[in-house]
């Protein structure tokens, strides 16, 4: 989809309660859902099915009101897509990029809201473009913006941009040119120098777009090159809100094994001759197998709820004390004035990353336990459930996920990351060893 071919969106009439949203968009989910096998055997890219979504208003849903968006909760947004991961894991992945581009809009200054919150409510979607694949140091990037006369250029090559080919924009960071920190800059796809490859290889999450970008020297004017402040209250609740995305996704990977569990088991007439001889939906102990699926769905839903109403909470006291505001960061000190709240929702997605990929994997093997070996035909394709999941949760190591929450619960630590992913640098640490 190109910056010129985006769907006519009207958001004037889209209600804010879940329940009425779910009605609105439960067709759209279903005909998802319904094409979901056959895309994954045939590595068929969704744009369709995301062009449906973006006419219906799915990625304005989190514009605030006063911008003429719908600002439905946190919670609500969650629970759709949870609703949409169900579907289709891919596309809800998809959407991960976009809204937390949505999500970060709420604390640029006002001149960036008004530039792009129209763009969104046009049905413009942004994708994401900020992994380097090798070769930059921890917390460095390669890719690099140089300013010139009357606005930037970009050069750099970016992997693991997901949604990107789906997008008219995507969000790439970089490196300033001769200078510390770094900055956002928002690139249209179909701009002079961008290139967009599906090139990604991985065995789940496989119709995301996941793959490569470059940029050669790309312009991009002044209103799209956005600051980003670390330890800011934008990159605590951005950070912890595209950790939450992937855990709804992986609840809806689990609802799925649920879905598919229980509707296999329904119309299968065979049994096993060392079995009980009844028929496996009378079984006990298929009956057992489905029920752990489903109480493991229950329990990562019941998670990923919990931290989506976390940062409810965190965001409104943010926006209550001020400190989602651009101006808050001109206070040096900004860092002590930071709402609790804020910080309580990012400890809480950290608990949740830590117990919910484990629910959604065993979710998606035990369903192999409730049929036999007919269910690993590869017209089922009913792996492609613990695909997904250990894709998705490959994104955050569960190690040092519970590591920082052992810090935290022990002396009070609350969790950092680095600028950017990178090469690691050696340890200052001498081996002892070679001391003796």
């Amino acid at each position: 989809m190109s910056t010129h071919d985006h769907p006519s969106v009207t958001t004037a009439a889209l209600p804010r309660d879940y329940d009425s949203l779910s009605e609105r968009f439960a067709p759209i989910f279903a005909r998802i859902a319904e094409g979901s096998l056959a895309r994954d055997l045939e590595r068929r890219m969704p744009f369709e099915e995301i062009r449906e979504l973006d006419a219906a208003g799915f990625g304005t849903l989190r514009v605030p009101a006063e911008h003429g968006g719908p600002e439905v909760s946190i919670e609500t947004f969650i629970r759709l897509l949870v609703d949409l991961a169900e579907a289709d894991s891919n596309i809800a992945h998809v959407y991960r990029s976009h809204s937390g581009f949505v999500e970060s809009l709420r604390f640029q200054p006002r001149e960036v809201q008004e530039a792009w919150y129209p763009r969104v409510l046009a049905g413009q979607t942004v994708g994401n473009a900020s992994t380097e694949r090798g070769g930059n140091r921890l917390g460095t990037l390669n890719t690099v913006l140089t300013q010139e006369e009357g606005g930037w250029r970009i050069t750099g090559e970016k992997y693991y941009t997901t949604g990107t080919i789906f997008c008219d924009h995507t969000r790439v960071s970089a490196a300033l040119d001769g200078q510390d920190g770094r900055r956002f800059a928002v690139v249209a796809v179909d701009a002079p120098g961008v290139t967009v490859a599906d090139d990604w290889d991985g065995f789940g999450q496989k119709l995301t777009g996941t793959g490569t970008t470059t940029f050669d020297g790309v312009e991009v004017s002044p209103e799209s090159v956005l600051d980003r402040v670390s330890g800011s209250p934008e990159a605590i609740h951005e950070a912890a809100f595209f950790q939450l995305v992937l855990l709804a996704v992986l609840a809806g990977i689990a609802r799925a094994a649920r879905r598919d569990a229980a509707a296999t088991i329904a119309r299968r007439a065979r049994t096993f001759n060392t079995g009980s001889g009844l028929p496996f939906r009378e079984d006990p102990l298929i009956q057992e197998a489905t029920g752990r699926i489903a109480a493991k769905a229950f329990a990562a839903e019941a998670a990923v709820l919990a931290v989506a109403r976390a940062q409810d909470a965190g965001l409104r006291a943010a926006v209550e004390s001020g400190a989602a505001s651009w101006e808050f960061l001109s206070d040096p000190d900004f860092a002590a004035r930071i709402p609790e709240a804020l910080h309580q929702s990012e400890i809480a997605v950290e608990h949740a990353q830590v117990t919910v990929p484990d629910l959604a994997l065993d979710a998606a093997q035990e369903l192999f336990l409730t049929v036999g070996a007919s269910a690993v035909s590869r017209g089922k394709a009913l792996d492609r459930h613990w695909r997904n999941a250990q894709t998705v949760a490959t994104h955050n190591p569960i190690a040092f996920r519970a590591r920082a929450l052992g810090d935290y619960w022990i002396n009070g630590t609350l969790p950092e990351g680095l600028n950017a992913i990178g090469d690691a640098t050696a340890s200052p640490r001498q081996n002892p060893r070679q001391d003796a």
